[in-house]
């Protein structure tokens, strides 16, 4: 069954059927083409799956949660679009970000919530997301992909009609599509000018707008790789946009002659929790960054220290499942894991993790579970690659390709790792689809046949026919052989037959070739760590 992006983009596409509408927002007229159900759906359905890759929830304190919602919600009454199904969530990640789906679907990391220094601050980041959903912005960034590159979606979606296959894949890379991209100048703009609007809508003061933008500029200017990573990458800030929001504001103020309030008290207050588990959260970023770099004593060390301040982060006890994992303490491990899974059992990683663990202490049942279950939150390509290891293991063939080719042409190591799976699998029988063979003609007019491997693993045993043209124009059986010895990955290999000698390049033209048998040249435990 095509998904209903696909649909939506073979009809933007094939159809082009366009509508005009009025912008809700602006009241400018545009171009529609997904209605608003369907930016709904979108949202809907990309939500949990973008949360998951930007950290997951904040589940520690989830009365700051709340509070952020309370806030969003009461931005969101004031909106031009209050009837949106508004959602709010602090995702567990120190960089500083926010971002908003179409249909209303907005998070803001809890690295930027330290950062501002009141509850109008926050108004005036979460009234600017607001603004995104409400005016559009979103939307018309899938619409201008679908118009733009909609085949090209839509066949990536219909890859597989698998399970495994690459429908969830790609909703899931839809949502960090939508993140990731920068906004325009005219909608930033927007953003800023009804954001601005709906906080002092909601009785705030509009001047934070600005302060929080001159907080932006500052941090921009010391070139923090946090900060460049997070909100700036797709909301720069500029002294113009400093200056922009304080007139704003300054003309809201006038026009209804009250200012609003900043409620920085109660802001602190709310932030009092997270604002003491600072030094914890440090400990485990450089933890992370330790235990990447290979320095697992390190990383060990941070993650002890992180949870002796705070035992009820499950990112920190997943930590120090990790170091465990990369030192083969597999059974340490695993209940590092299951004490993550206890304090959160909605991100996925934990759960990946301890599959990963379980199948190298061979408990198969556990980690298939474990590794499926990763999957229906976040579909990754380690889970897939693993999972087709696992089938290949109990011989269903069928299922390992279609798990392997769920993200075989993923530039990552677990897709390139079924990649090689895919070819090692396929190669025996469809031989052809891997290999390709010249003619060339030597200097004493003997033939050599040329092989190229496209597999992105080597191939030994290469037997071809050759067939050559008779004097009534068909097609001979001439000769089979067996190419013996082994070609490299993406390389070629040459042998040089007993078939000639030829005056010229152009007598060639009387030979055929065909691919009829390869086989892989190493064995399977060779090419695939099944393991973590």
């Amino acid at each position: 069954m095509p998904s209903r992006i696909a649909i939506l983009a073979f009809s933007a596409v094939a159809l082009l059927s366009l509508a005009c509408a009025t912008n809700p927002v602006t009241g400018k007229k545009e171009l529609v083409l997904i209605p608003e159900a369907e930016e709904i759906h979108i949202g809907q359905e990309n939500y949990g799956p973008t949360r998951q890759m930007q950290g997951g929830d904040y589940t520690v304190d989830p009365e700051l949660t709340s509070y952020v919602s309370e806030v969003g919600q009461r931005l969101a009454a004031v909106s031009d679009r209050p009837h949106l199904p508004y959602e709010l969530k602090v995702l567990n990640s120190s960089v500083p970000n926010a971002w908003a789906l179409p249909g209303g679907k907005i998070a803001i990391n809890r690295g930027l919530l330290v950062e501002l220094g009141n509850e109008a601050e926050l108004a005036a980041v979460l009234g600017h997301e607001i603004v995104h959903a409400a005016a559009r912005h979103g939307a018309k960034q899938v619409e201008r992909g679908l118009l733009l590159q909609g085949a090209v979606i839509a066949a990536q979606i219909a890859l597989s009609d698998e399970d495994y296959g690459g429908l969830v894949v790609v909703g899931a890379a839809l949502g960090a599509f939508l993140v990731n991209q920068k906004y325009s100048r005219d909608a930033e703009s927007e953003a800023d000018l009804y954001g601005i609007s709906y906080m002092h809508r909601a009785g705030y003061d509009p001047e934070a707008a600005a302060t929080l933008q001159e907080t932006f500029v500052r941090l921009s200017e010391g070139r923090s790789p946090n900060w460049l990573e997070g909100l700036f990458a797709s909301h720069p800030p500029s002294r113009e946009r400093v200056a922009a929001n304080r007139a704003i504001a300054a003309t809201l103020v006038a026009e209804e002659a009250a200012r609003g309030e900043l409620y920085a008290n109660r802001y602190q207050e709310r932030l009092a929790k997270l604002n003491r588990q600072k030094d914890s959260y440090d400990a485990y970023d450089r933890g992370r960054a330790a235990l990447t770099e290979g320095r697992s004593d390190e990383a060990l060390a941070l993650a002890r220290q992180a949870l002796g301040a705070e035992p009820r982060e499950p990112r920190f006890h997943t930590l120090r499942g990790d170091v465990r994992l990369q030192q083969q303490r597999y059974r340490d491990a695993v209940t590092d894991y299951e004490r993550a899974i206890d304090l959160d059992g909605t991100y996925f990683l934990p759960y990946l993790r301890r599959g990963q663990a379980r199948k190298a202490l061979g408990d198969v049942s556990s980690a298939r579970a474990d590794l499926e279950h990763s999957l229906e939150l976040l579909p990754t390509a380690e889970a897939h690659l693993e999972l087709g290891v696992l089938a290949e293991e109990r011989g269903d063939i069928d299922e390992a390709l279609a798990l392997y080719r769920a993200v075989g042409a993923s530039d990552t190591e677990a897709g390139r790792a079924a990649g090689s799976a895919i070819a090692r699998l396929d190669l025996p029988n469809h031989p052809g689809a891997y290999l390709e063979l010249r003619p060339l003609l030597g200097h004493d007019g003997i033939v050599t046949i040329e092989v190229e491997n496209r597999a992105p693993i080597a191939v030994r045993d290469v037997e071809i026919v050759i067939q050559r043209v008779n004097q009534k124009g068909r097609w001979k059986h001439h000769a089979q052989r067996v190419l013996r010895g082994e070609i490299p990955a993406e390389s070629r290999g040459t042998w040089r037959t007993d078939i000639g000698p030829f005056e010229t390049s152009a007598d060639l033209e009387s030979l055929r070739l065909r691919v009829v048998a390869a086989q892989p040249a190493i064995e399977r435990s060779a090419r695939i760590d099944g393991g973590p």
